[in-house]
């Protein structure tokens, strides 16, 4: 992972929680899961680090191999739960 500043990064910070649930709810109606949504405040309640280092924290916590073959364990557990069928890849 590359290391970033926050303040380069080209976002708006929202202020409000209806500009927050109307953002999840975009998201939401394209097809991304938004019931469990990480932030820097969830860092920053267990450390003390500015944003750019509790956002740093984030994106390496949830982009490392260990917590990506979990995400994959868990959705191929679940999906053979529902009793769906694997789709075959092609070579």
């Amino acid at each position: 992972m590359s290391e970033r500043n926050i303040n380069q990064l080209n976002f708006r910070v929202m202020n409000t929680s209806e500009e927050i649930a109307e953002a999840r709810k975009l998201l939401q109606e394209n097809g991304y899961q938004v019931a469990n949504l990480w932030s820097i405040s969830d860092v920053q309640s267990k450390f003390n680090c500015n944003d750019a280092e509790a956002l740093n924290v984030l994106e390496s916590a949830l982009v490392n191999d260990a917590t990506m073959e979990q995400i994959w364990f868990a959705i191929d557990f679940h999906a053979y739960e529902y009793g769906f069928e694997r789709i075959e890849e092609e070579d």
